[in-house]
């Protein structure tokens, strides 16, 4: 009991009273909410950040879905196109053999029947998405013709003049360029052919 009565006679004489806060306390209250404040804003940069890279991760999985399936898609379109590059040749056959068919014999059955075959295969292959490359008289293109002869000319302008064998495409992709001779011919010329 005597303890308590120190006690009391240490804060009855300038001691602190209950509900006072030292000058230190205060100071270390201060230094507790700057320092909470500040992992409150590097938690939220943290988080703004795993949010950013959640919403990267989900658009790149969406892109990677989306050509996924194009390439699918592709894939299916042009499966066939080794099978259908190996009967190119057999399409140059028909239209040689056809070509080269005398008058006399071009009525019979049998003659027929290979014209008949022929237009068969040229409409299985177009439904199929093969397409002749057209190239006389046109501009001479690179990516679709493959000039193998040159004719001299005057002109600024590079023209199919003869198709040496027939090119084809598969939808929008070339299958075999158009093997062609190449001449010369002006500009103006080429635009009174259009008109």
């Amino acid at each position: 009991m005597a303890n308590l009565q120190g006690d009391a006679e240490l804060q009855g004489e300038g001691g602190l009273q209950q509900g006072d806060s030292s000058p230190d306390q205060g100071g270390d209250a201060l230094e507790d909410l700057d320092a909470l404040r500040s992992r409150l804003e590097e938690e939220k940069a943290r988080a703004e950040k795993c949010l950013a890279n959640w919403q990267r991760a989900e658009a790149d999985l969406a892109n990677y879905k989306r050509r996924a399936e194009q390439d699918r898609l592709e894939l299916v379109k042009f499966a066939n196109a080794s099978l259908i590059g190996k009967l190119l040749p057999v399409l140059d056959d028909f239209d040689r053999a056809i070509a080269a068919m005398p008058e006399e014999v071009s009525g019979q059955a049998w003659a027929e029947g290979i014209k008949l075959i022929d237009r068969k295969l040229r409409t299985l292959l177009e439904q199929e998405g093969v397409t002749p490359i057209e190239a006389l008289g046109k501009e001479f293109d690179p990516y679709v013709h493959e000039a193998v002869l040159r004719e001299d000319g005057e002109g600024d302008v590079e023209v199919v003049v003869e198709e040496l064998q027939k090119g084809y495409k598969l939808h929008d992709r070339v299958l075999r360029p158009t093997m062609v001779k190449v001449g010369k011919r002006s500009s103006e010329s080429k635009q009174s052919e259009k008109e």
